[in-house]
C-alpha cells in the first residue's frame, strides 16, 4: 500500500537476517530503547514466524541495536487506554512462540532489559548477557503487575529471588541474573559474539528433530510417580534412537563422519 502524500512508510523496526542456518531477530528501535510498539512487536512476531517456516535455520538469535535490549511495553502507546484497548495480545504470542519454537533460541544481551524485556531474555532456551547489562521487574512501581512475563520468567528464577525481585523491582546485574537462573552466561563485552556465535554453533551440530523433541521434554511436566516417569522417558528415548536421525547419528558415529544433517560452514 503507498502511504497518503506527504506521509513516509514507517521504517522496519525489527530485521531478519539468516546466515550458514543461524536466523538472527534484531530490535532495531534505539529511539525508545526498543520498548514493545504495536510495530515492534508485530513486526517481531511476523520475523520469528517466518525464521520457523524457513527449513535452512537452525537456531535463532534475538538480537538489538543500541545500548538497551528491550525496556518493555511502549507506556506512550498503552497509557490512557482501557484494559480491553491495550492491544497487548501480541505479547503471550511472542513470547509462547520463542518457548515453544522448535528451533533453539538463543538471545543476545548487549545491553539493559527490563519488565517485558525480561520476558523476552526469559523465553529463549540459552541467554547471553554482557557484564554490565542490568535488568528488573519494574511493573510495581508503576502500579502494574508481571503478569504476563511471570510465565516464562517463574520457570528459570529461584523461588526466593523472584519474590524478591518482582515486588522490590530493584536493579540487579548479569553476574546476579546467571546465580539466579535468568542467563547462562555473563560475559565481558568484547566476548559476547563468540559465546553466543559459540552457543549457536553446538546447537547446530543436534539434529534438529531431536532438539525440538528435547525441547518438548523439557517443557512438559513430569509425572508424580517416578515408575511413570521412567516409563514415559524410555518411551520417548526409544521413539528418537528408532527415528531417522538417530539412526544417522549412530551410523555417523560408527563411521567417524559428521551426521547428514549438519550444515556446512
Amino acid at each position: 500500500m503507498t502511504p497518503p502524500d506527504g506521509d513516509a512508510a514507517p521504517s522496519e523496526l525489527v530485521h531478519l537476517d539468516v546466515t550458514a542456518g543461524v536466523a538472527t531477530v534484531t530490535l532495531d528501535s534505539p529511539a525508545n530503547r526498543n520498548a514493545l510498539s504495536a510495530q515492534l512487536r508485530r513486526e517481531l512476531l511476523a520475523h520469528l514466524q517466518a525464521a520457523l517456516a524457513d527449513d535452512d535455520v537452525r537456531v535463532i538469535v534475538l538480537s538489538h541495536t543500541g545500548s538497551v535490549f528491550c525496556s518493555g511495553m511502549d507506556l506512550r502507546e498503552t497509557r490512557g487506554a482501557s484494559a480491553d484497548q491495550q492491544g497487548i495480545s501480541e505479547v503471550p504470542a511472542i513470547l509462547e512462540l520463542i518457548w515453544t519454537s522448535p528451533k533453539p533460541v538463543v538471545a543476545r544481551v548487549a545491553g539493559a532489559a527490563r519488565a517485558g524485556g525480561v520476558g523476552l531474555v526469559a523465553a529463549c532456551d540459552i541467554a547471553v548477557a554482557v557484564e554490565t547489562a542490568t535488568f528488573a521487574f519494574s511493573e510495581v512501581r508503576l502500579g502494574l503487575v508481571p503478569a504476563v512475563i511471570s510465565v516464562t520468567v517463574l520457570p528459570r528464577l529461584l523461588p526466593r529471588a523472584a519474590h524478591e525481585l518482582f515486588l522490590t523491582a530493584a536493579v540487579f546485574d548479569s553476574p546476579r541474573a546467571r546465580e539466579i537462573g535468568l542467563v547462562n552466561a555473563a560475559v565481558p563485552a568484547d566476548e559476547l559474539d563468540a559465546t553466543v556465535a559459540g552457543y549457536a554453533d553446538a546447537l547446530k551440530l543436534g539434529a534438529p528433530a531431536a532438539l525440538a523433541g528435547t525441547k518438548e521434554m523439557l517443557r512438559s511436566e513430569r509425572p508424580r510417580s517416578m515408575s511413570e516417569d521412567f516409563a514415559q522417558m524410555q518411551e520417548l528415548s526409544a521413539g528418537y534412537f528408532a527415528s531417522p536421525d538417530g539412526q544417522e547419528g549412530m551410523r555417523a558415529f560408527a563411521e567417524k563422519r559428521t551426521p547428514a544433517w549438519v550444515v556446512p560452514d
